[in-house]
């Protein structure tokens, strides 16, 4: 009995045994048997942006032709992620216009991005973008993968790293790997399989299937997961303005057509392409009182603007229009609000009737105050109503000037969408934008400077006190008023031409370095000296202004250059101190004299002039026609 037990075991351990063998042998021919997958590199398209691909290290193939400009690229060397990978690849040199396997690698994002010309592709300038990625060619090199910080990371060659291409209808399934730290950012995180980002819904497919690109040094067999990241524009740079609507919210307009007015704010803003470079928009609606649904730098893109747009509701009261133009004119154009001195200021104000204020006056001292102001009127009085409108002609008091360029008059509210492009081609032509231009900021100013020694070292230091009072109150840059200066005596000698100083730092320390000269008293031959070193040098659309300062007659005749000075419009301010003669200050300044010369018996009464010569300044600019 007992050897037959054990006859049993040792049968069943040799059945366990050959069995064993058997299996480990089939499971090596199997193994032999199966072939390793073909390692395939996908192949994209031209237009192709880094930014569609999550992936922050992946290698494809380019197609041939991506030279061509209409696949933009941005950066040199370091490209926004908002380029074309393959026309990054021909920029960079690392590929040719025939195509061919690249790797790319993300970086994080730069301040800004410089364009150039290279390798028949011309790249553009970019201030500043999210991601970043660099190109390379060095496709068979060791991929080192991501890993955490203080591990060692480990080499995997480049072509291990791929995915595989399955036949078609087949499909091969890897084992997914375990994530690495620091292999993506959460931000960065790939969709399901079949999926794609819900930001990108109802694109046309970038991919072909099959495709795959690199993740922490292992890919899945799966279809690549993409993101959205279209740029946030940065503005039309064309259409550079700060632009303020006074929209109409009175109780007379109703619920629809405050509708209509919603909406077509709503186009206005889609077509400017708003951004920081470009245009910036800000809302104020009236009624009884102006009020501010938003300023300038609430909203920086065209997107965001429609969505404050669309939750703005209707305040109701009166249509005081003139209230609301001083508000803008106070308040909205400020440095806080985002105002941002380099961009001309317009304000559009729409109109349901009429207004049930004045607006005249209000109107005046906004366009002396560089805003550029268009009015659009709806459903304007009738014959019939026009014994109520407060102010007649009231468009034509406020608009910043008469020509029709500033006016669009709309018969009925259900037109009013059909504004909307001739209003942006206007406020967009800052060439005609006539209001930017103020007596602060749109002259070329020449002072010429009496350095005879009648004057003596202290009160020449004081006479530049007074050149430099005037010149503060100016809006100094090389677009706005430009600062020049002329000493002379007998002689004469430039001591800045108006291209040298584009700031007021700089224009007032030049002032306080002008060195005290000594000598006779040629005011004639000074006259011509800055018509021929300094005016001749002037913009030509500058208002050409020449302060001059003296303390006695001049030795040589002044009718003659002061004829000539007139007759180039050089228009000319005479300022005597002590021993100036009266009727030698009248001929040189401009007519009436009354406005333009000016005399005090002491140096140290200067001052008092500063004052007077601004206000005359400004006058005698905000009385030119409005037509």
């Amino acid at each position: 009995m007992g050897i037959a037990v054990l006859t049993m075991k040792a049968s069943v351990i040799e059945m366990f045994l050959v069995l064993l063998v058997t299996g480990i042998h089939s499971n090596k021919e199997m193994t032999k048997k199966i072939k390793r997958p073909k390692f395939t590199v996908p192949q994209i398209n031209c237009d192709v942006r880094a930014g569609k691909i999550i992936n922050p290290e992946f290698i494809v193939k380019c197609p041939a032709g991506c030279q061509d400009p209409r696949y933009h690229v941005y950066g040199t060397d370091v490209y926004a992620s908002y380029s074309s990978v393959c026309g990054a690849a021909v920029h960079s040199g690392v590929l040719d216009n025939s195509g061919g396997k690249i790797l790319v690698r993300k970086v994080a994002g730069q301040s800004g991005y410089k364009g150039s010309y290279s390798n028949g592709v011309q790249s553009l300038s970019l201030p500043r973008w999210r991601e970043s990625f660099v190109v390379s060619g060095e496709t068979t090199k060791t991929y080192q993968s991501p890993s955490a910080p203080g591990t060692t990371a480990q080499p995997v060659p480049l072509m291990q790293a791929l995915g595989t291409t399955a036949v078609e209808g087949t499909h091969t399934t890897l084992p997914k790997p375990p994530p690495s730290a620091g292999s993506t950012t959460s931000s960065l995180r790939p969709q399901p399989a079949g999926q794609r980002s819900q930001e990108l819904a109802g694109e046309p497919e970038l991919w072909k299937p099959g495709s795959v690109l690199l993740d922490a040094g292992f890919v899945p067999k799966k279809e690549l997961s993409t993101q959205s990241l279209e740029p946030v524009s940065q503005g039309d740079p064309s259409c550079k303005v700060d632009l303020s609507f006074l929209i109409d919210g009175s109780a007379s307009i109703g619920k629809r057509r405050f509708r209509i007015q919603k909406q077509f704010l709503a186009d206005v803003a889609q077509a400017l392409d708003i951004g920081p470079a470009g245009p910036l928009m800000g809302i104020v609606q009236y009624g009884d009182n102006p009020v501010t649904q938003f300023n300038l730098k609430t909203h920086m893109n065209s997107r965001d603007v429609k969505t404050a747009i669309e939750k703005i509701t209707q305040r109701g009261g009166l249509s005081n229009v003139g209230r609301a133009i001083s508000f803008v004119t106070q308040n909205f154009f400020s440095k806080s609000n985002g105002n941002r001195g380099s961009a001309p200021n317009v304000a559009v104000v729409m109109v349901d009737g009429w207004p049930t204020d004045k607006v005249e006056e209000a109107s005046r001292f906004a366009r002396e105050s560089g805003i550029n102001i268009f009015f659009i009127t709806m459903e304007g009085a009738s014959e019939k109503e026009k014994q109520y409108v407060l102010e007649p002609n009231f468009a034509n008091k406020a608009v910043c000037r008469t020509n029709g360029f500033y006016s669009l008059s709309v018969q009925n509210w259900f037109s009013l969408h059909k504004t909307v492009q001739p209003l942006v081609k206007r406020v967009c032509d800052t060439d005609r934008l006539a209001c930017s231009k103020t007596c602060l900021n749109s002259a070329d100013i020449g002072f010429i400077i009496d350095g005879s020694s009648s004057v003596g070292t202290g009160n020449f230091r004081t006479v530049l006190q007074f050149v430099a009072n005037l010149s503060k109150e100016f809006e100094i840059s090389d677009t706005d008023t430009r600062i020049g200066a002329v000493q002379y005596t007998y002689e004469q000698r430039l001591e800045f031409g108006f291209d040298v100083y584009s700031t007021k730092p700089d224009v007032l320390n030049a002032i306080k370095r002008v060195g005290y000269w000594s000598g006779g008293t040629s005011t004639g031959a000074a006259i011509n000296y800055a018509l021929e070193q300094l005016f001749k040098k002037s913009k030509p659309n500058k208002r050409k202004l020449m302060i001059l300062i003296t303390d006695g007659r001049s030795y040589d005749d002044v009718r003659i250059p002061a004829m000539v000075a007139h007759h180039e419009g050089v228009i000319t301010y005479a300022v005597g101190v002590a021993w100036a003669a009266q009727d030698e200050l009248e001929v040189i300044a401009t007519h009436p004299a009354r406005d333009h010369a000016f005399f005090v018996d002491e140096f140290d009464h200067l001052y008092k002039v500063v004052p007077k010569v601004i206000q005359n300044i400004c006058t005698e600019f905000n009385s030119q026609p409005r037509n």
